[in-house]
């Protein structure tokens, strides 16, 4: 049984609108050190055998999820437990830094970038590229219907970074101005493809349009090792406007094709051969 501290970390997960895989992979790590600290012996297991359950099941579209509940191991012992997620955040802040030193060098002088919902990673490359003494400008969406594009705003503001915020609708019309396009993933599938954001099809496809190289910045435990992407199990949020329902899948599928390469802590995969 999942004591009620973990529990309400887990529904905190759930309710988070912003924020995307890595902020929830490493929530998921810290209901993992805070389990350790509750539990040992047989309540432990019990209880790491529904989280194994209970975490990829917060977002099921994420491979960062299930490749967290697939590190931390079923065991009797706490201080196991704690060290695995202690290491799994470590490991992710390092990925993270590394991203940020790989794919600010894809930012050339009087770049500009185009973007779709708010990645951590890519903003990772921003603030990088900015210490780098880079000059550039980004073009980022709204993101509707939860606005992560206004939260990635914010950010850019405080760095310094110029920026112009477009609707969605906007995207074939703007991308022509861009030089460069990177969007984050909640998922890079065995075949190569990009799980992002729905909206991030329709700017890679722009960019293919427009001769435009599209690239996508994940960790490696974005990486997910079984699925395919035909196999990947699509979230829809109700949503409603004016009292008329609205379909809201949150994710879409890019395939590989459509993408110049996947920019990971251990460099520059190009899909879907390296995956």
């Amino acid at each position: 049984m999942i004591p009620p501290e973990v529990r309400s970390i887990i529904e905190e997960m759930r309710s988070e609108r912003i924020r995307g895989a890595s902020w929830l992979a490493r929530r998921g790590a810290e209901a993992y050190a805070l389990l350790s600290q509750l539990l040992e012996g047989d309540e432990l297991e019990e209880a790491l055998r529904d989280m194994k359950r209970e975490i990829p099941a917060v977002n099921r579209t994420m491979a960062s999820l299930y490749n967290l509940s697939r590190f931390i191991p079923v065991t009797g012992n706490p201080d196991l437990v704690r060290a695995k997620a202690e290491e799994f955040i470590r490991l992710g802040e390092e990925a993270k830094r590394e991203i940020g030193n790989i794919g600010s060098e894809l930012i050339d002088e009087n770049e500009v970038v185009i973007t779709h919902s708010f990645s951590s990673a890519v903003l990772e490359i921003f603030k990088t590229a900015k210490k780098k003494g880079k000059r550039f400008r980004v073009i980022l969406t709204e993101s509707a219907p939860d606005f992560e594009g206004i939260a990635l705003a914010r950010e850019l503001d405080a760095l310094g970074v110029q920026f112009e915020v477009i609707t969605d609708a906007q995207l074939g019309l703007f991308t022509r101005q861009a030089t460069l396009a990177l969007v984050g993933a909640d998922n890079v599938t065995r075949d190569g493809a990009v799980v992002n954001k729905a909206g991030t099809y329709p700017l890679a496809l722009a960019c293919h349009e427009n001769g435009i190289p599209f690239y996508a910045a994940a960790e490696s435990f974005k990486l997910h090792p079984e699925l395919n992407s035909e196999e990947v199990e699509i979230v829809e949020r109700p949503y409603a406007r004016q009292g008329y329902r609205v379909r809201n899948f949150l994710f879409d599928i890019t395939p590989w094709r459509y993408v110049r390469g996947i920019i990971t802590e251990f460099g520059i995969l190009v899909p879907p051969k390296e995956i």
